[in-house]
């Protein structure tokens, strides 16, 4: 063995290789945790405990340094001692530790004594006992390597005592007593072990030395305790006293069973996932320490009485259960004062229980030490109350319950408990208020369930209020907690309530993190990464970590990844409800903070997603936080993904709270994000309320662009007349106020907008005018946007040579300024008036290249466009079978864009790719509900492609309906004047 910590410290076999007081005690640290990182923390504690100075963690480095020199010297790899961000840990075979290799052996011999071979068992607990030399880390002082230490020695008694058990019944008594009158007189206290020798003394025919080894025993108790022996030791004086013992070895220990735990409760509901694994990993792992943590109202204590019931029958000596407080309105209980009551379930007499608190915990160990128990500690505080209370008996079982994370506990399982899914939850609401009332409203209980926000508390006490009001549907409820009362106040039912659960967690944190908690409640998305809470609190990155840190181990947020945080709806509420109370003096400073730091991320990012060309946006001044700003731009358009429904709610916060220059400067930001992106209904929630914001600050120049970007989510929409209205107000303010980049920028959108409508006169003279307008600031940018939208215009019109010439021009501006997303456009322009004018070869390759550009720019829009003109390409090459898949791809593209008549073009074009396959009824079906759709959003264009290719469909078998469709499908392409009324001609002409 490498390492040897059973006795003093040795490394590499020799016992004064490493000399330095404090590379000893960093070293044993270490090797008392091998296999797992010690934070730096607690290695400082161990080395310089209260009075660590301000080098402390550079010294330790040093220490550290040394050390792996010294191990190298001695033949062993320096990397054996690892670095990790937390701290330091060693890296050890079991084969390398005295204690890993002892551990291992009681272990083997505890199975061999189950398996019933005593010879065996025995041999291995002798193998165990050797390895020591002494106390564990003997000669080291540090009061945290002793503690542990103590925890080794402990080990070796309890494994001496089992080891004695074996050998009695072997019948080996007489080896026996010299060794157990020395750990007697080391141990004077220990019951077992001076029951063990009164047992061995008795079977060599001694009674009279055992007795006087009880009266010694009992002497000391008297004078160092004030308590008379145990039990066990009072009835094996008695049996020594009458002569009845069986000398043949001691007689097996039984107990009276004893049953203290709370009763479960009959509408257990759910769970059964995390009850199979604990169970699993208790039965088949032998985890004998479970620790579940969870939220307030999360249902620990119930799930743990719940486990422990049905697991009761493995521990027939004792089942115990207390409630620490925790969190409750009580005073934790302290280590001593918990064990008392533990030891009087036990059924230890109060004059008994010992007044000195180490006593009274080595009472406790030894009363449980051979009994198979099971130990519930409910609502834990923290890893110090508990750790004095963990039994050291191999056939115990204890249930840990707690708030907070026992991040600070050695042994343990860990279980964070979350909210019940939604049918859970409903099953559990139906148990409560009764099954027959949530089957007679299964949509209002699941309501209920969602506002409860899926936690058993509030979903116990809505059932509560319910049960007790048998009049109430289970819809008035529902009302009730979302008509803009205090739902919390709600969920209640006499001095139970979810707010006060939340209070007592709230009130176990720091003054700092509950200010962080309120301060939270003003985020109006119950998201938030580690950025948002520093600008919310205005602290540093670290300081504000360190807090989200501890409301994590407090349960009160939940960490879903690193640095990503969310709070629970209800306890989102409950913080809330403190921060309205702290408005004034620290609520409404923080949202400004809060708005600052999204506006400014927002704008810095849609700057650079900009096309050249495209309008600025409005002038900022420099961040106040420019290191958290310049962090979440890194993560561009991802940043807008991930906090989208946040940026729409602070728009509704901004106008709420009277920010109204954040309201429509946030909308703008996010612009880009949500256009490209087909969220088009926060696009016009944001807008909408931007503009109310710019009107009532008196502001024409914010209600004008205002307007205008409102206009792109009521044109990707399909309704025409409200975007070109919008667009035609903000023409007049603009030329009003004599901004005339933002006239030429309007025209050429509304050019677009009459394009789409099908309006070509309107259109080319608003394109006229916006040319003209560019001509004179001779500006590549906006002559780049004009041109792209005038080839649409062109293309759709049919004058095809004028489109190519068009679209080649802006080819070349746009190689000229770089901008990808215009060489994407202008690309795919060319690919698709090549492919009208009759190119497929070359057509075909400038679409690919465009398709890679525009998927590269997240253009979802452009991308369903192009797979659209491919998909023509390939069905009129023959291969329908590609073209549909090209087309279910462009109508999924369209859908994301939220282009309803994109979607429409690309079902039109999927129906004739279908019917060249020919499933001629499932083509009539997608264009009949096209038309239908199309006819809503007055898409002409889309209509008569509708009934051009229903009249295909029924030519071979109804030529007079088909007949009627294409007669009106002829009449609309007329009225946009679309290229595509010659193939309906046609189709007339053969129906003719």
């Amino acid at each position: 063995m490498r390492f040897g910590i059973l006795g003093s410290l040795r490394v590499g076999g020799g016992e004064s290789t490493v000399t330095a007081g404090r590379d000893r005690i960093v070293l044993a640290t270490l090797l008392l945790r091998a296999g797992r990182v010690v934070p730096i923390e607690e290695l400082v504690d161990a080395v310089w405990e209260e009075n660590p100075p301000a080098t402390a963690r550079a010294q330790l480095q040093i220490c550290v340094s040394r050390l792996r020199q010294r191990l190298a010297l001695l033949g062993l790899p320096p990397e054996i001692i690892v670095t990790d961000p937390v701290g330091y840990g060693i890296r050890v075979a079991p084969a390398d530790l005295d204690a890993e290799v002892f551990a291992r052996a009681v272990d083997a011999g505890r199975a061999a004594v189950d398996a019933g071979q005593p010879t065996e068992a025995r041999r291995h607990y002798r193998a165990a006992l050797a390895l020591w030399r002494g106390p564990a880390l003997s000669g080291i002082r540090s009061r945290s390597v002793r503690r542990r230490a103590q925890s080794l020695d402990e080990q070796r008694l309890a494994a001496l005592e089992e080891c004695v058990d074996v050998e009695l019944r072997l019948r080996r008594a007489a080896d026996l007593i010299d060794e157990l009158t020395e750990a007697v007189e080391r141990d004077p206290l220990r019951e077992r072990l001076r029951g063990q020798l009164m047992l061995a003394l008795s079977a060599v025919g001694r009674q009279a030395d055992a007795l006087a080894v009880y009266r010694e025993g009992r002497r000391i108790y008297a004078d160092e305790l004030g308590i008379e022996p145990g039990t066990a030791l009072q009835e094996l004086h008695q049996r020594v006293l009458a002569g009845d013992l069986a000398l043949t070895g001691p007689a097996e220990r039984t107990y009276n069973p004893i049953r203290a735990l709370p009763r479960a409760i009959s509408d257990f509901t759910g769970r059964q996932e995390t009850v199979a694994r604990l169970v699993k990993e208790i039965e088949e792992e032998g985890a004998r320490v479970q620790l579940v943590d969870g939220m307030a109202g999360s249902g620990k204590t119930t799930l743990a009485v719940h486990l422990a019931t049905a697991l009761g029958g493995r521990y027939p000596d004792a089942q115990l259960f207390i409630d620490l407080h925790g969190h409750s309105a009580r005073t934790p209980l302290t280590p001593a004062a918990a064990v008392a009551t533990l030891l009087r379930q036990l059924g230890v007499p109060a004059e008994r229980v010992p007044l000195d608190p180490d006593d009274r915990l080595a009472m406790w160990r030894t009363e449980l030490a051979h009994r198979r128990a099971l130990v519930v500690l409910d609502n834990a505080a923290d890893a110090a109350q508990v750790t004095p209370l963990l039994p050291n008996g191999p056939g115990c079982l204890v249930l840990i319950t707690s708030r907070r994370r026992l991040v600070g506990l050695d042994e343990g399982r860990p279980s964070s408990l979350p909210v019940l899914d939604p049918d859970e939850a409903i099953e559990l609401l139906g148990r409560v208020a009764g099954a027959a009332r949530v089957a007679a409203e299964p949509e209002a209980a699941a309501e209920v369930a969602r506002l409860c926000g899926y936690l058993p508390l509030a979903i116990r006490l809505a059932g509560a209020r319910l049960a007790h009001r048998p009049r109430w549907r289970i819809a008035d409820l529902a009302e009730r907690l979302t008509s803009g009362r205090d739902r919390l106040a709600e969920l209640s039912a006499g001095e139970r309530s979810v707010g006060q659960a939340f209070a007592l967690s709230y009130a176990q944190v720091s003054p700092a993190a509950q200010r962080l908690f309120r301060l939270l409640g003003l985020h109006p998305g119950g998201r938030v990464d580690n950025r948002v809470a520093a600008v919310l609190a205005d602290l540093p990155l670290t300081e504000a970590q360190d807090l989200l840190d501890e409301l994590v181990d407090a349960n009160l947020i939940e960490e879903g990844e690193p640095g990503r945080y969310r709070l629970h709806d209800l306890i989102g509420e409950y913080a809330r409800t403190l921060a309205a109370e702290q408005q004034a003096g620290e609520g409404r400073p923080a949202l400004e903070r809060l708005l600052d730091y999204h506006l400014q991320v927002a704008a810095a990012i849609a700057r650079s997603l900009q096309m050249a060309g495209s309008p600025t946006l409005f002038p900022l001044p420099p961040p106040s936080r420019p290191d958290l700003v310049a962090s979440a731009v890194g993560l561009g358009r991802a940043w807008f993904d991930e906090n989208r429904a946040a940026l729409t709610a602070l728009v509704r916060v901004a106008e709420t709270e009277g920010f109204l220059r954040h309201c429509w400067q946030l909308a703008r930001a996010c612009w880009e994000a949500n256009f490209d992106g087909g969220h088009l209904d926060e696009l016009i929630e944001t807008h909408t309320v931007g503009l109310r914001a710019a009107e009532t600050l008196g502001d024409d120049e914010a209600v004008a662009m205002t307007l205008n970007y409102l206009a792109s989510g009521y044109y990707r929409q399909a309704r025409f007349a409200e975007a070109i209205g919008q667009m035609e107000v903000a023409l007049t303010l603009y030329r009003r106020l004599g901004r005339w980049r933002e006239v030429r920028n309007i025209l050429g959108n509304l050019a677009s907008a009459y394009t789409t409508h099908g309006d070509y006169r309107r259109a080319f003279e608003r394109f006229e005018a916006s040319a003209a307008l560019a001509r004179k600031e001779n500006e590549t940018g906006p002559m780049a946007n004009l041109l792209n939208n005038l080839t649409i215009a062109l293309t759709w019109s049919g004058r095809y040579e004028e489109a190519l010439r068009t679209a080649r021009n802006h080819l070349l501006l746009a190689r000229e300024t770089g901008e990808p997303r215009h060489l994407g456009n202008a690309l795919g322009h060319v690919g698709m008036v090549r492919h009208r004018m009759g190119h497929p070869g070359p057509a075909r390759r400038l679409l690919a290249a465009a398709l890679r550009l525009k998927r590269r720019a997240g253009n979802r829009f452009g991308e369903g466009e192009v797979l659209n003109e491919i998909g023509e390409l390939d069905r009129e090459s023959g291969r329908p079978d590609l073209a549909a898949a090209r087309h279910r791809a462009a109508l999924v593209a369209m859908s994301d864009a939220r282009d309803l008549i994109g979607q429409c073009a690309s079902r039109n074009l999927l129906a004739r790719a279908i019917l060249e396959q020919g499933d001629v009824a499932s083509a009539l079906d997608l264009h009949r509900r096209v038309l239908a759709d199309a006819t809503r959003l007055g898409a002409r264009h889309e209509q008569a492609r509708a009934l051009d290719g229903m009249a295909r469909c029924l030519r071979g078998t109804d030529p007079r309906q088909a007949r009627t469709y294409a007669s009106r499908a002829l009449a609309l392409y007329r009225q946009v004047d679309s290229p595509d009324q010659a193939s309906t001609a046609e189709l007339l002409a053969e129906l003719d």
